[in-house]
């Protein structure tokens, strides 16, 4: 097998997403796709050359196939994704909006497959990878899958590598708020680059302020942190400089679902290539741009020659952050 560059896990649902718009009862034709967070992000950095190997489960249904038979076009290496034999791949329906609000979305998960996941699906093979990343959704899965989230992270980091995490906070699978609250702040805590919304960010931390925010994961072990702030572009933070970055203007949102992977893809690819913080943040404000004007959760991802040829290579248009964020612009 090829050296993996990045090393993703989570759930792939199959997705059935409605071809006309209106309540989801009312609706009788749908098209069959793939969703889930952590995938979105390992297939946008797939695009974009970086070899990735992408942990999982799935059923032994025709979901499952159609799951894997997917990631592999998209050019994942899915040889750690495993069939199981007794729970079946998870899905979910989603509604189609044309105004470009936020689509209705109804989850068939609970007891999946991929929320068998466990510590002895790592294998040392996996670990080899030059980066992981982590969310907060395996994690809220099942105990086994926090204790493999725990476990890979843990490791990872104490092997010397990087790691990056998107808090993409699921609060109906978790069993308290207060329990999702400690276990995303342990997790987030064995990253080196936390990326959390700004909503997300202040339920976590009890903080209004990016500034405060970011500083509250420094302090607990983070190396940087990027805020996304939606249309107004993202606030980040290290040990040494802290800016805002601009958003990337957009004229006709179509479809909402997905703008925080993009900007995790543009965030870990950036940096896997050496560049700065702010530049890295212009990348992934960008991407996000791209994923709001496409219909899907992951369809507007781009390809290395589409950013190589779209992507502005003008100057970062930053400034340090000097005062109080006090709405909340950050889009699910």
């Amino acid at each position: 097998m090829s050296e993996i560059d990045i090393l993703s896990f989570g759930e792939t649902m199959a997705m059935l997403v409605a071809e006309q718009t209106g309540d989801l009862a009312a609706v009788e034709h749908f098209h069959k796709r793939i969703a889930g967070a952590d995938s979105n992000v390992a297939i946008g950095l797939s695009r974009l050359g970086f070899n990735v190997a992408w942990l999982s489960r799935v059923g032994n249904d025709s979901l499952g196939r159609f799951v894997v038979e997917t990631l592999i076009k998209e050019g994942l290496d899915c040889s750690h994704v495993e069939v199981d034999k007794q729970h079946p791949t998870g899905f979910q329906f989603k509604s189609r909006n044309d105004d470009g609000s936020d689509p209705q979305v109804e989850y068939f998960r609970r007891g999946s497959a991929a929320s068998h996941l466990s510590p002895q699906a790592i294998t040392t093979s996996l670990l080899s990878a030059r980066h992981l990343h982590a969310t907060g959704i395996p994690p809220a899965l099942s105990a086994s899958a926090r204790e493999m989230s725990f476990e890979l992270m843990t490791r990872m980091r104490n092997a010397g590598r990087s790691v990056s995490f998107d808090p993409n906070l699921r609060p109906s699978l978790w069993a308290s708020e207060r329990e999702m609250i400690s276990e995303i702040n342990r997790l987030a805590s064995l990253a080196h680059w936390v990326l959390p919304g700004l909503s997300e960010g202040r339920l976590l931390t009890g903080f209004e302020d990016p500034a405060d925010i970011a500083a509250f994961y420094l302090d607990q072990g983070a190396e940087a942190v990027a805020i996304k702030l939606g249309p107004e572009g993202a606030y980040y933070r290290t040990h040494l400089a802290s800016g805002f970055v601009a958003g990337v203007p957009v004229t006709n949102v179509v479809d909402t679902v997905g703008a925080g992977d993009g900007f995790a893809v543009g965030m870990i690819s950036a940096l896997l290539e050496q560049q700065s913080f702010a530049e890295s943040v212009q990348r992934a404000n960008w991407i996000g741009s791209r994923a709001v004007q496409s219909r899907g959760d992951m369809e507007g991802l781009p390809t290395r020659a589409e950013l190589d040829r779209s992507f502005p290579r003008s100057s970062v248009g930053m400034h340090t952050v000097t005062l109080r964020v006090t709405e909340d612009a950050e889009r699910p």
